[in-house]
Formats: structure tokens, C-alpha cells, sequence
């Protein structure tokens, strides 16, 4: 049976999801969750998952934090995200970090539902107007390698980094993780030492000016294209 995931906090996008899975595969256990964490938890807790719808805004979540958490725990389970925001510079940054497709939330039923059967044949699908950004780019050399120490923190060090970028202080992000203010002090020097930076608020500019559209599509090259159409 194909397992899916949908994580999405609104409750009428969830229904909208929910039903494209079953129009693409009426046989689906579909799963769902409100919340990175939640997401975390269940893929965590349950084997099989196919694939993961994910919106880009969720509660707690700063920018690409939610797919590159995601991501980083679960790097062979394809992600396709559902998105409002039609940014190239967006649909590129997420095309970076590995996932498998990028729908317009104003997209149709059924062409979600077609978008979704692709994704599972091995393609990538995008809008029509950003296929390009499915094609092999150069690489954006500093950039490039900023990306790399990205992935070298760990989950918990990512969640620090996301509440940094919230602008939590120390004693905010110790009471949201439970932890104590020692314990992110030391997390925070970890996150600068990797990123190669001096203090907490020049991790924030890296972060906020990497050109992610540079680097899209890494290994892309090998899968095939899925071109969904723009909707007005």
C-alpha cells in the first residue's frame, strides 16, 4: 500500500491534499501532521512513507528550516512541496535541497493529482514557467559550500539555527526546546564553528543571502522532467 504524508496546518488545504492522493491513488494510507515536529514524529514512528506533501509555511518554521530538517532525517523519502509563494528564487532554493516536485496551491485537483503520480514514476514537477530551474546550473562557489556545512548540523542544531533566525535569545529557545541555556550556548558555538562564522547574527545574514537558485537542481540531471501548467 502507498503511504503519504501531508504537512500542512490548514485544515482546508489538508482536505484539498488529502483528496488529490486519493484521486491519484485510491488504494493510499495518508497520513498527516500540523508541524515539522509532528512530521518528525510520525515519519519516525512508522515505516513506508512514498512520499511527503509539505507546505512552506509552517507554524515555527523560518524559510527553507522545515524541508531542510525534513530533509536532513529522511533523505530518501521524495518531498514534494505546496506552496502559495511563486518566487524563482523560493522554488529554486527548495529544488537545492533535494525535493521532487513544486506545486501551485491554486492548482487544480486533478492536476495535483497528476503532478503526484509523476513524482512516484521518479520525475521532478514544476509550474511551466520555472522548468528551468529543474536544469543542471553551475555552482555557486562560497554559496556552494555554505549549503555543504548546512548539512553538517544536526537536527537539534537546525532547530537552534531556525530560532535564531526567529530571533529567540537564548533563554527563549532553552524553554522552547526544554533544554537548558548551557546546553544552547553550546549548541550556538557548534552552529558558528560549522558555518564557519564569527557570531549569531552573522549566521543570520549567510543564511538570509545565499543564492540558492544557483545551486538548484543538483542531480536533477538524472531524473526526468514533469512540467505542470501555471494557473492564473
Amino acid at each position: 500500500m502507498t503511504r503519504f504524508l501531508i504537512v500542512e496546518d490548514h485544515p482546508l488545504f489538508r482536505e484539498a491534499l488529502e483528496g488529490a492522493l486519493q484521486l491519484a491513488t485510491p488504494e493510499a494510507d495518508i497520513l498527516q501532521a500540523t508541524s515539522i515536529d509532528g512530521a518528525l514524529g510520525l515519519l519516525s514512528s512508522t515505516d513506508g512513507v512514498d512520499l511527503i506533501l509539505l507546505d512552506l509555511s509552517m507554524p515555527g518554521t523560518t524559510g527553507l528550516s522545515g524541508i531542510i530538517r525534513i530533509r536532513k532525517a529522511f533523505p530518501r523519502i521524495p518531498v514534494i512541496i505546496v506552496s502559495g509563494y511563486q518566487d524563482p528564487q523560493i522554488i529554486g532554493s527548495a529544488l537545492s535541497l533535494g525535493v521532487s516536485g513544486y506545486i501551485l496551491k491554486s492548482s487544480s485537483k486533478r492536476e495535483l493529482a497528476q503532478a503526484i503520480s509523476e513524482v512516484l514514476r521518479g520525475s521532478i514537477c514544476l509550474p511551466d514557467a520555472y522548468r528551468g530551474l529543474a536544469r543542471p546550473q553551475r555552482s555557486g562557489g562560497p554559496a556552494q559550500e555554505l549549503l555543504k556545512r548546512l548539512h553538517d548540523l544536526t537536527s537539534q542544531q537546525l532547530r537552534v539555527l531556525e530560532m535564531l533566525q526567529r530571533g529567540l535569545q537564548n533563554k527563549q529557545i532553552a524553554y522552547e526546546l526544554k533544554i537548558s541555556e548551557t546546553t544552547v550556548k553550546v549548541h550556538v558555538s557548534d552552529i558558528l564553528r560549522k558555518l564557519n562564522v564569527m557570531s549569531r547574527t552573522k549566521a543570520i545574514v549567510e543564511m538570509s543571502r545565499i543564492d540558492f537558485v544557483t545551486l538548484a537542481a543538483e542531480g536533477a540531471a538524472s531524473r526526468r522532467e514533469c512540467a505542470r501548467p501555471d494557473q492564473p
